[in-house]
């Protein structure tokens, strides 16, 4: 039903206004749509409230299925309820949780008036906030460590599912009777059947849109997406238990659920021991999914990852991870020259000189990118080619993802080598005469430790267009190949011992992360900005109907992405130390967030003509300090007044 409405609503820009002088039935039907996806109300966003009364970290914010309520719960064990749009607490619940409450779920389908809650007790609690006490009306103890994260489906009003740091997710039906001494009757996914180290479950989804779809994401690097039809509560694994080098990885790997019941989601620069123990250092055992979420249409995973980036995942078609996979060369004979200038060293390798002349505008950003890239301003070139490419749709503009390749590289943040790796081919598939995209990519694999890789891509460059065998960019990279391998084949004794020794001690945890690799669908797209180490309970969710991506970060600011090029729209400063959780409202475009302040903030799009307080101006500096806090350890980071929240 297309309404619209009357002055003076037109030409307001603050939701709770407009909201607060119309009627709730009138919501849903004329300003859902209009008040969500107008990109006019994103770009005027800024702080709308601040709701106080909690007395501890706020963990966790949630939604009633209406947006009517907003509910937070914090370690104080209080859960609140709000009134969003007149800022106002509805209801102050005290739990009987003796931990952290680090989830609170709104049953749907029930009136906004069934809670869930989990808490680093243990213990998950169900409570009736129509009942005249706050005594829960059902209470489970089964899980063995903190409970981090609860799930429901929109679908059903009597489920829901809790995860925990013991590797466990149960599946709750209130239209059963529960003991929690049979806790195996509840058990729908034990990690501890198939994984040589303590696995701990983070965060768990289900798909909006296919309820029988559950996701988990635990402390390790893979987010796994699991057909619930396919397995059932109660023992669903065999269990092995994992005693130091004893276990057998044959054994892990028959408990692996199969026959499509699981599907494994990794970035693929992540899972090769050369990532794990040389790239990202000691950095790589800290790598935790610490949030997932489906897309509203329920064919996109996003993933925030722990010491990394956030990542979308597409679940309806498989991505594998791509290094060396050349195009075969069309038409023309190999070793033809493609008119370039071999003169000079690295630069000027296979310098294609482009017939295709872009529009203006592309022209300029490329321009612009350029002149970014010869100032080292890495960030800003590699948005430049992005907006170039996005405006050309990705056609006859294999230069834009070749210069965009350069830039990652020379930038070097986490992942961003493995991303050149990507356009390099993606220049390739839209030229593959293309001499310097296949320099490149040669260059870009070494600094994977793609050594093999590296030098066949090398050869066949030197097979296809002969007369760049003497170019010195070529024979510069051929020797640098070659200095690597021959350090390869002759490492010192003492380092292959202590090889050999990490080797065997981590065997099967090798085998088993070469398993999932191999099975493992490649992200999508990537969001690189914010920092995310020093709380596993960080969170990213989409916002503006899929139009955007949002995150919380350990600067105190959330980020706004375009969801579509990744590059960041925005930054706000919403917290004194972390943000941890954002969650958009279900129809308008509201948002809250909370962290270790003890206030929960409430954000809306405002008059364009008030002045932006928290909306931060310095985005440049802000990622380049993230990206250097992400490469340090957090635990030597953490300020000490910080200790005892780094345990969420």
């Amino acid at each position: 039903m297309n309404m619209k409405p009357k002055q003076p609503y037109g030409n307001t820009t603050n939701v709770t206004k407009i909201l607060t002088s119309r009627p709730y039935w009138d919501m849903e039907h004329v300003l859902r749509n209009r008040l969500r996806t107008a990109p006019q109300f994103v770009d005027n966003i800024e702080l709308e409230a601040e709701l106080r009364g909690h007395n501890g970290c706020v963990n966790c914010l949630q939604w009633s299925d209406n947006g009517h309520i907003l509910a937070s719960a914090s370690d104080d064990f209080h859960v609140m309820l709000w009134d969003p749009f007149r800022h106002k607490l509805l209801h102050d619940l005290m739990t009987p949780h003796e931990g952290n409450i680090f989830s609170v779920k709104f049953l749907p389908k029930r009136g906004n008036s069934l809670l869930v809650t989990g808490a680093g007790d243990s213990k998950t609690f169900v409570f009736d906030i129509n009942r005249q006490n706050d005594n829960p009306i059902r209470q489970c103890s089964c899980h063995l460590q903190r409970v981090k994260r609860l799930a429901t489906s929109p679908r059903n009003a009597h489920m829901f599912w809790s995860a925990a740091e013991d590797g466990l997710v149960l599946q709750h039906d209130l239209r059963q009777p529960h003991a929690c001494h049979g806790q195996d009757a509840n058990v729908l996914i034990d990690l501890r059947s198939y994984m040589s180290t303590v696995p701990e479950v983070k965060c768990i989804a289900i798909n909006p849109q296919r309820p029988e779809q559950l996701a988990i994401g635990a402390n390790d690097i893979y987010a796994r997406l699991y057909d619930r039809r396919m397995i059932s509560p109660g023992n669903p694994n065999r269990r092995t238990e994992v005693m130091g080098d004893t276990v057998s990885v044959t054994n892990l790997i028959d408990n692996i659920p199969k026959d499509g019941c699981v599907q494994y989601f990794c970035p693929g620069h992540l899972g090769s021991k050369y990532q794990a123990a040389s790239q990202l250092g000691e950095m790589y055992q800290y790598k935790a999914v610490t949030y997932l979420t489906f897309s509203p249409d329920g064919t996109e995973l996003l993933a925030n990852m722990g010491t990394e980036h956030i990542y979308l995942y597409d679940i309806t078609r498989s991505r594998n991870p791509l290094f060396l996979e050349l195009p075969k060369l069309p038409g023309a004979a190999e070793g033809s020259k493609s008119g370039a200038d071999c003169s000079g060293a690295d630069v000027s390798v296979g310098a294609e000189k482009t017939k295709h002349k872009f529009s203006p505008d592309v022209e300029q950003l490329k321009k612009e990118g350029n002149a970014s890239l010869e100032k080292e301003q890495f960030l800003q070139a590699i948005n430049k080619y992005t907006q170039a490419i996005q405006k050309v749709n990705g056609k006859d503009c294999a230069i834009l993802y070749l210069n965009r390749a350069t830039a990652l590289m020379k930038r070097n943040w986490y992942g961003d080598v493995y991303a050149a790796v990507r356009d390099c081919h993606t220049a390739l598939r839209l030229d593959p005469h293309y001499v310097k995209a296949h320099f490149r990519l040669a260059r870009a694999l070494l600094k994977l430790d793609k050594l093999k890789e590296a030098q066949i891509c090398l050869e066949e460059l030197v097979r296809r267009f002969p007369s760049y065998a003497k170019n010195p960019g070529v024979l510069m990279l051929e020797k640098d190949i070659g200095l690597e391998m021959d350090k390869a084949r002759h490492r010192s004794p003492c380092s292959r011992m202590q090889t050999e020794t990490y080797e065997q001690k981590e065997n099967v945890g090798n085998m088993l992360c070469a398993y999932w690799r191999t099975m493992s669908i490649d992200y999508e797209q990537r969001y690189i900005g914010h920092c995310n180490t020093k709380t596993d309970i960080k969170e990213a969710n989409y916002l503006g109907d899929s139009n955007y991506i949002v995150a919380g970060s350990d600067d105190g600011n959330f980020f706004i992405w375009d969801r579509h090029s990744g590059i960041i729209h925005s930054v706000f400063q919403a917290d004194e130390l972390i943000v941890n959780c954002v969650q958009p409202h279900p129809y308008i475009c509201m948002l809250a967030t909370s962290g270790i302040d003890h206030e929960v903030r409430l954000w809306s799009p405002q008059s364009p003509e008030k002045p932006a307080v928290r909306r931060t101006t310095v985005v440049d500096s802000i990622v380049h300090d993230n990206q250097t806090h992400m490469q340090i350890d957090p635990f030597d980071s953490i300020a000490p007044d910080q200790a005892i929240c780094r345990a969420s």
